[in-house]
Parts: structure tokens; sequence; C-alpha cells
């Protein structure tokens, strides 16, 4: 898949390397992935100012939200060492 030239980014963060990539990703995608999505898609748009001041500390608190519950997902699915 990795042919070493980007196809392009996804939200300005997420590499892609082409069209089949894509699908892949939208084919396989779990619910962490989904989360991980979500908020890369916000901060992106965040950024980029597409939001009211008013939405855009609506989005704030839903990245963080959404970021801290991923976090501690993450934690409890790695195995203790």
């Amino acid at each position: 898949m990795e042919s070493g030239q980007l196809f392009g980014n996804l939200f300005n963060t997420v590499p892609l390397y082409s069209e089949e990539h894509l699908e892949m990703i939208l084919d396989t995608m779990t619910e962490s992935e989904a989360k991980y999505f979500a908020i890369q898609a916000l901060v992106h748009s965040f950024k980029s100012g597409t939001f009211t001041l008013g939405e855009s500390e609506v989005v704030s608190k839903v990245v963080r939200i959404l970021s801290k519950n991923t976090e501690e997902q993450t934690q409890e699915e790695k195995p203790e060492e």
C-alpha cells in the first residue's frame, strides 16, 4: 500500500496513499478509529475557522470528551506488563 508517494491527507493529519487506501479505511473502520477520525475532522474544521464562536466552544468540548474517552479505552485495551 505504501508506495512512498502520498495521494493526499485526510484532515491535514492522516496520510492517504491511494483511493484503495481510502476504501480500506472506510471498509474496516472500528468504533475507536471512527472516534479518532471524528476528532481529527473536528480539529481540522476548528483550525480552519469553520465554526462560530459558540460552535467552536461546543466542538472544543466534544474533542476533549472524545479524546479522553478514546485514551481511557486505549489504556484498558493494553495488557498489563
